[in-house]
């Protein structure tokens, strides 16, 4: 008999959590579960891609719009509606990813007794603010509960682990670090035959991410017009692409206009394949201020594509004993704007940290190896 699993997300619209959970969907052990979806809403277009087996339920088929508002009259109606759910089909385990959909899982699942198994994918003393805005210590109260209820709460990395643990009281000892896979088989499916460079005479560098301010954009485009000023004529001219949209997308458009050509900027919004432009690029770009476990920095170093990034939260732990990655520091244009000449003038060392980054992705984040952990916490909790 196999145990069944709802895995819970808000939405499947192409961030690093939805990614991961459509991962984890994908290689789960048949033999072993069942699983189910759970979002706020159908939307996004990893929808598509969910496996044709995982039964998908969303609060957006049954929402009432109330009467009289009332603080938290939504998040009541998730509750009730998950608890049910939980009730009508028998699910063993929840797997709850991100704050919102903890905060939900945490109240629902103690009306079932059902256990849970708890990820953590961004250091909460820096995330939880910008994500929820509204009411946050009393949302910080509401999480280190459902934390405290979970039968295992995991981190993406050691940072956010830590982070977890001071921000909610947690005990030292209450947190587990499983970083974030990559399904190495698939991107590199997805992206096969040989990168497609515009040019040798156009330095290529590629940024991926939301835009908003923890993302450092505005660093990187600060960045690009600091390298321009002291370029040596010898090598090729920058050109930036970003991917992605957010509310500061007019505020960047804005200030790119300070890049003079030979150097260009392009702004291609939200793509539901980002491989293309990573493979095309000379290098991936990274200049958040914080994060858990970049996801984009793993699927770049799956694709064998150098990465420029800043020594943010978890991005760290993406280096070990050799050097993977060309850093920068968080909120430093200067200290990015060094790290993008370095790479532009030493390419030999951007093929040896790719050769690393390589065998760093093969031994730590396998997807099939953490599906199995991930599968073993499950199992775990079931008992």
């Amino acid at each position: 008999m196999t145990h069944r699993v709802l895995f819970m997300i808000s939405s499947m619209r192409g961030g690093g959590s939805e990614r991961q959970t459509l991962m984890l969907l994908k290689h789960l052990d048949r033999s072993l579960f069942t699983p189910h979806l759970y979002v706020m809403e159908r939307a996004g277009d990893l929808m598509a891609q969910v496996p044709k087996d995982v039964s998908i339920h969303s609060f957006e088929d049954v929402r009432q719009e109330p009467m009289v508002y009332l603080p938290g009259g939504v998040m009541r109606q998730q509750v009730r509606h998950l608890a049910k759910l939980l009730s009508d089909e028998s699910i063993d385990v929840i797997y709850d990813r991100t704050f919102h959909m903890t905060m939900i899982a945490g109240p629902a699942s103690q009306r079932r007794k059902v256990p849970r198994v708890s990820t953590i994918v961004s250091p909460p003393e820096l995330a939880l603010p910008l994500v929820e805005k509204r009411f946050v210590r009393m949302k910080q109260q509401r999480l280190a509960k459902a934390y405290y209820q979970s039968h295992q709460v995991l981190a993406v990395s050691q940072i956010a682990a830590d982070s977890a643990k001071n921000f909610y009281g947690l005990p030292s000892d209450a947190v587990d670090v499983v970083p974030n896979p990559v399904d190495c088989g698939a991107l590199q499916q997805t992206g096969a035959g040989p990168p497609k460079k515009n040019s040798d005479a156009m330095l290529t560098l590629v940024c991926v991410g939301r835009m908003t301010h923890e993302k450092g954009h505005h660093d990187l485009i600060s960045a690009v017009s600091l390298a321009q000023t002291n370029w040596s004529e010898s090598q090729p001219p920058m050109h930036i692409r970003f991917v992605g949209d957010g509310p500061l997308r007019h505020e960047l458009e804005v200030q790119a206009k300070n890049i003079q050509p030979p150097h260009s900027v392009a702004f291609l919004g939200s793509l539901s394949d980002v491989v293309p432009s990573i493979t095309s690029a000379d290098a991936l770009v990274l200049p958040s201020h914080f994060e858990g476990m970049p996801n984009v920095v793993l699927e770049a170093m799956a694709l064998k594509i150098p990465v420029i990034a800043t020594r943010a939260g978890g991005t760290v732990e993406l280096e070990r004993e050799e050097p993977t990655i060309l850093w920068a520091e968080p909120g430093n244009a200067e200290s990015l704007a060094a790290a993008i000449r370095s790479f532009a003038a030493d390419p030999v060392s951007a093929l040896a940290r790719v050769r690393s980054a390589t065998r760093l992705i093969s031994e730590r984040h396998d997807v099939a190896k953490t599906s199995r952990i991930i599968e073993r916490y499950l199992l775990d909790a079931c008992r």
